[in-house]
């Protein structure tokens, strides 16, 4: 008799699971259009409440509610922007007028630098320090938040992108690769990657990233190292030119194939472009458990980057068959691994519901294309027992169960 009831429950639960997902509507996690500036933009930056939009030939505008709305905050008509932001210090950069505008109060109001007879391509700002990356001219350095400028030994490079940790700043140029500074910039050694056109760099303690510039090529560069030696990832895309990292997780936005993820630092990518407005990807931005991102003539488009991170890629091996593993480990206590293997490109939903079949968590929401893939349930907030995890994909769903052991 016990034997039956414990077949009937499970029978009864597995039905109630593969009713629930197939009557479930197919909301695919995705980017959601935000508006900020009309038309293209072409840089984004944040502080912890700010975020900025530059925009073609319509000046700056910034929303202080992750990008739900948006105003005007400068107006000046340039063909083209960098900005950086330093807490409420925030710089702005025009292509065509070619000065640098500094703003101490969050982008109230502006002044121009003295910084103006230059053709400015980057920014990077820290502490009262900015650097400025110029066309033919190489990097300037302020100390006093744009008062006075010098341009430093770095001076007969184009540099299309800067970023900075500590007193070490890094410089991509367009034919001489990626210069390093371990002085806050007073002097500048060429690095080992030496013969790319750099156009976006971004920084993860020792491990530094470098997009290129080409067209299906491998064009994300790493160095784990602090520059000393490089190795291309295994992102086979068109040109990088925006790179945004949220710990392991690295984005980049290419030139023509949209956005990837790397959940793994480099080591494998995936496409996540759903919703997006376009495939030319111009600017990347993270702020709030938000990743912002723009793609030309679509205005600012947002994700949650939650949706991003939540899974891993094991392998871009394509399965034979649909599998759910059994999580590991099995008992756990608070922190549990589930793989995964799809055959085919889909929607893929993997819920956790305790042993009533009260749904109580949603770990994977989205399409997916062929792989393995794993993701972690953290049961912190959940007492011991019994719980289901069911994987739904198309016609195939299959449902195991774990035990929560404190």
């Amino acid at each position: 008799m016990k034997n039956s009831t414990c077949k009937n429950i499970g029978f009864l639960f597995t039905f109630f699971l593969f009713s629930f997902s197939i009557n479930t509507p197919n909301c695919i996690a995705q980017w959601v259009a935000v508006g900020g500036g009309p038309g293209t933009n072409l840089a984004l930056t944040a502080n912890s409440n700010t975020i900025f939009a530059a925009s073609y030939n319509n000046g700056i505008y910034k929303s202080t509610n992750n990008g739900t709305n948006w105003s005007s905050c400068y107006s000046v008509s340039a063909s083209g922007y960098t900005l950086a932001a330093n807490g409420n210090n925030i710089f702005a950069a025009t292509y065509t007028n070619n000065i640098v505008y500094y703003s101490s109060n969050n982008g109230t109001s502006w002044i121009p630098t003295s910084l103006n007879n230059r053709t400015v391509i980057s920014l990077a700002a820290k502490g009262d320090t900015v650097y400025a990356g110029t066309q033919v001219y190489g990097v300037y350095i302020s100390t006093n938040n744009g008062t006075n400028w010098t341009q430093s030994t770095l001076n007969n490079q184009t540099v299309l992108s800067l970023a900075v940790k500590g007193d070490t700043v890094f410089a991509g140029t367009t034919t001489s690769g990626v210069y390093i500074s371990t002085n806050n910039g007073t002097t500048w050694t060429q690095t080992s990657l030496n013969n790319q056109y750099i156009l976006s760099i971004a920084i993860s303690g020792n491990n530094i990233f470098a997009g290129r510039s080409g067209v299906g090529v491998l064009s994300v560069y790493l160095s784990t190292d602090n520059g000393a030696t490089w190795t291309p990832t295994s992102l086979n895309s068109n040109s990088v030119w925006s790179l945004a990292i949220s710990g392991n997780n690295v984005i980049a936005g290419t030139y023509g194939t949209g956005v990837y993820i790397s959940t793994d630092f480099g080591g494998s990518w995936t496409p996540w472009n759903e919703g997006l407005g376009g495939m030319f990807v111009l600017a990347l931005c993270i702020s709030n458990n938000y990743i912002f991102a723009c793609p030309t003539n679509s205005g600012v488009y947002r994700r949650l980057l939650s949706d991003l991170t939540a899974i891993q890629s094991v392998s871009n091996e394509i399965p034979k068959q649909f599998s759910l593993s059994q999580n590991y480990p099995n008992p756990f206590n608070p922190i549990t691994s589930i793989e995964f293997s799809l055959p085919e490109r889909g929607f893929v939903t993997l819920r956790v519901y305790d042993a009533m079949g009260k749904e109580l968590e949603v770990l994977v929401k989205g399409e997916l294309k062929p792989g393995v893939y794993k993701t972690e349930w953290n049961a912190a907030n959940y007492s011991s027992g019994v719980y289901f995890f069911t994987l739904v994909s198309g016609k195939f769903a299959e449902t195991r169960k774990m035990v929560i052991a404190k």
